[in-house]
């Protein structure tokens, strides 16, 4: 089983949207964060079943996890301005590599600093 398998989950975010608003963070979750989530619960937060489930090391779903928890930080950090938000969601999406990311955003700094 792959570990990025996908789903319709985007159903669950449409039948809770009828009567409820989602938080931000959850809003920007793909349906693979979410297949993630549910299957994390339901292990009861267990990586090593976690691993055994979608045929992967521990590793490999510690770093699955660990990017997860930067995409939900990242849309909670309203202290950010978005470009800089922009990038770091990037880097965690794989979008950008984090070398690249952390440049871009330090030069950005530096060109705001100078303004």
């Amino acid at each position: 089983m792959p570990l990025y398998k996908q789903n319709s989950n985007s159903k669950i975010k449409e039948a809770y949207m009828a009567d409820h608003t989602l938080p931000e963070w959850l809003n920007e979750l793909d349906d693979e964060d979410l297949v993630f989530i549910k299957r994390f619960l339901l292990a009861s937060g267990s990586l090593k079943e976690m691993a055994g489930m979608y045929s992967v090391s521990y590793p490999t779903v510690r770093l699955r996890l660990d990017r997860l928890i930067q995409k939900i930080k990242i849309s909670e950090d309203h202290t950010e301005e978005p470009y800089i938000s922009l990038i770091k969601k990037m880097a965690v999406n794989d979008k950008l590599d984090f070398d690249t990311a952390k440049i871009l955003i330090n030069a950005y700094k530096k060109i705001k600093k100078e303004a």
